[in-house]
C-alpha cells in the first residue's frame, strides 16, 4: 500500500489534523494505488469556512488594482508551470499528457478574462435623476463560495469558477473530485505564490460526508457544481433550500447531426476526436451521432478506418486515448456495451479487451462503435461517460432535429453541414444550450458563459463570462444626494491606483 498521503489545504498551508477516513488514488494507466486522499469531517468544513470568512472581509476591501495584479501573478505561474500541472492531471485522470495541456490552457482563458475585473465591475451612473439627485449601480462580493468539481476535468473546471470568485472579492472554498485531488492542490501554492493572501483559497477533499456539510452551512453563500444530473439535482435542491445561491451544471448527451450535404471526412475526423478524447469523459463529448440517411453507411464506414489506427495506452507515454479514471467506472462503461449487444444496436467496433500500450492492470476500454441505435436504448437514453460512440440513422433533417429536442438533456450539440439555411435554422429551432456548426465540441470561450438547458443544468446561471460575474456578486443601487461640495486638499503628485 502505498505511504503517500494527500490532505487538505487551509487558511495557506498543508491541514496538520489527523483523519478518520480516507479514499484511494489510482494510476489508472497501472492500476497502482499511488495514494490515501483524507476525507473531511464536519469540523474541517467548519475549520476552512472559518478561515475563509475570516479572508474574505480583507480580500473584498483590497483594492481592484491589487487584486487585479495578483490575478496576473496566478496566470504567469500557472502558465510557467502548466507542464507540472498536467502530468499531475495525466497520473490521476489518465487523459493523454497533449489533453491535459488543452486543459490548463482553456482554464488560463477564463483566469485571462478574470483579469479584466475592473472593468467587469462597472456600474451603471445617472447624472440628475431628480434635482441634485444621482443614482448608481455597484456589485459586491458573497463573502464565501464553495465550488465541488469533477474527476473528467481536475484543473479547467475549477478555474471555470474560482478566478472569478477571487476577482470579485469572495473567499473561495474548492472541493474536488477524491479520485483526482492533487491538481487542485497545485493551484493553491500557485495562488500563494502569486501573493494570495491566506484563507482566500481553500481546498477540502472528501464524499457526502463533506458536500452535505458545505450545503448546510450557514457561512456559505454559494456553491458551483459539474457533474451527473443526479448530484447536479441534489446540490440544487439542497443548496437552495440552505438559502444559497447554486448553479448546478449536471450530465450530457451530446447529439452530432450530420446532413448528406455534409463533408463526409470532416465529419468522420470530428466524430472520433469529440467521440473519444479523454476516453469520452467529458459532458460535452459527442456520444450520439445521428446520420440524415443516405450517408450512414459511408460514415458508419469512415469513423471505422479511423478508429482502427488509435492507440489506447499510457497518456503519458505518447498514447492516442488514456484509461478511465477507475476499473468501477470502466466496469460501468463496459456493461453499457454489453446491454447495446442484449438489445439489439449492431456493434461495429468492440473496445472491450483492446490491445493497449500500458500495463495489463491498467483501467482498459477501448474506442467502440454501435450502429443502428434505437432511441429506446440504453446506449442512448444514457449518459455514458466513456469511449462508446452510438449512430442513429434518420430520414430527414426534421426527424433529427426531432430526436434531439426529445431527449431529457440539453448540453451540447453540434450540426454538420455545408448549408447556411440549414445551420441557421438549427441554432433556432435546437433546443440546446451550446451549439457547434461544424465544430463538434462547441465550448464557448471565457467571455462567453457555459451551460446547458432542461437536465443539463439546474439554477438560472451558467459558468464563467458576464453570467459568471453576476453569480458571484449582489447588486446595489444608491440614491445620492450631496448638499454641500467639500475640498480634498494640495497633492500635485499624479494620481495612482492602488
Amino acid at each position: 500500500m502505498s505511504s503517500k498521503r494527500i490532505t487538505h489545504y487551509i487558511n495557506g498551508s498543508t491541514w496538520s489534523g489527523s483523519a478518520q477516513r480516507s479514499g484511494d488514488v489510482f494510476n489508472p494507466a497501472t492500476g497502482e494505488l499511488s495514494a490515501k486522499v483524507d476525507f473531511a469531517t464536519a469540523e474541517v468544513i467548519d475549520e476552512a469556512v472559518a478561515a475563509a470568512k475570516r479572508a474574505s472581509v480583507e480580500w473584498r476591501n483590497t483594492s481592484l488594482a491589487k487584486r487585479t495584479q495578483v490575478l496576473f501573478a496566478f496566470r504567469e505561474i500557472v502558465n510557467a508551470k502548466k507542464e507540472e500541472l498536467a502530468k499531475a492531471i495525466t497520473l490521476e485522470h489518465g487523459k493523454v499528457l497533449s489533453d491535459a495541456l488543452g486543459e490548463v490552457t482553456r482554464g488560463l482563458e477564463v483566469v485571462e478574462f478574470a483579469c479584466g475585473i475592473p472593468h467587469l465591475l462597472k456600474g451603471g451612473y445617472s447624472e440628475g435623476v431628480s434635482t441634485g439627485i444621482d443614482v448608481y449601480s455597484i456589485r459586491q462580493p458573497l463573502g464565501v463560495s464553495a465550488i465541488i468539481s469533477p474527476f473528467n476535468f481536475p484543473a479547467m473546471v475549477p478555474m471555470w469558477f474560482f478566478p472569478i470568485a477571487i476577482a470579485t472579492g469572495n473567499a473561495v472554498i474548492l472541493k474536488p473530485s477524491e479520485k483526482d485531488p492533487t491538481p487542485s492542490l497545485l493551484m493553491a501554492t500557485y495562488w500563494k505564490e502569486a501573493g494570495l493572501p491566506d484563507g482566500v483559497f481553500n481546498v477540502v477533499h472528501g464524499d457526502k460526508v463533506a458536500v452535505d456539510r458545505i450545503l448546510e452551512h450557514p457561512d456559505i453563500a454559494s456553491v458551483s457544481f459539474v457533474g451527473s444530473t443526479p448530484i447536479a439535482q441534489y446540490i440544487y435542491e439542497n443548496g437552495t433550500k440552505a438559502g444559497k445561491r447554486v448553479q448546478a451544471l449536471g450530465g450530457a448527451k451530446n447529439h452530432m447531426l450530420v446532413l448528406p450535404d455534409a463533408d463526409l471526412d470532416l465529419a468522420a475526423d470530428a466524430a472520433v476526436n469529440a467521440g473519444f478524447g479523454s476516453a469520452g469523459e467529458r459532458c460535452m463529448a459527442i456520444s450520439a451521432l445521428v446520420a440524415v440517411e443516405p450517408i450512414a453507411d459511408d460514415l458508419v464506414k469512415k469513423i471505422s478506418e479511423r478508429m482502427a489506427i488509435l492507440r489506447t495506452g499510457d497518456g503519458s507515454a505518447g498514447a492516442d486515448m488514456g484509461p478511465l479514471v477507475t476499473s468501477v467506472h470502466r466496469d460501468k462503461v463496459s456493461s453499457y456495451v454489453d446491454a447495446g449487444e442484449r438489445e439489439g444496436a449492431k456493434l461495429v467496433v468492440d473496445g472491450r479487451n483492446p490491445k493497449v500500450d500500458g500495463a495489463a492492470n491498467g483501467f482498459w476500454l477501448g474506442p467502440t462503435l454501435f450502429d443502428n441505435v434505437t432511441k429506446e436504448m440504453s446506449i442512448y437514453t444514457d449518459e455514458i461517460f466513456g469511449p462508446v460512440l452510438s449512430v442513429v440513422r434518420v430520414k430527414s433533417y426534421d426527424e433529427g432535429l426531432a430526436l434531439i429536442n426529445s431527449h431529457r438533456y440539453g448540453n451540447g450539440t453540434a450540426i454538420f453541414t455545408n448549408d447556411g439555411g440549414a445551420a441557421r435554422r438549427f441554432q433556432n429551432e435546437v433546443s440546446v444550450g451550446m451549439i457547434g456548426i461544424n465544430v463538434p465540441i462547441p465550448v464557448p470561450t471565457a467571455y462567453y458563459s457555459f451551460g446547458g438547458w432542461k437536465s443539463s443544468l439546474f439554477g438560472d446561471t451558467h459558468a464563467h463570462g458576464t453570467e459568471g460575474v453576476h453569480f458571484f456578486t449582489r447588486g446595489k443601487v444608491v440614491t445620492s444626494r450631496w448638499l454641500d461640495p467639500s475640498h480634498g486638499g494640495i497633492n500635485l503628485g499624479f494620481p495612482q491606483n492602488r
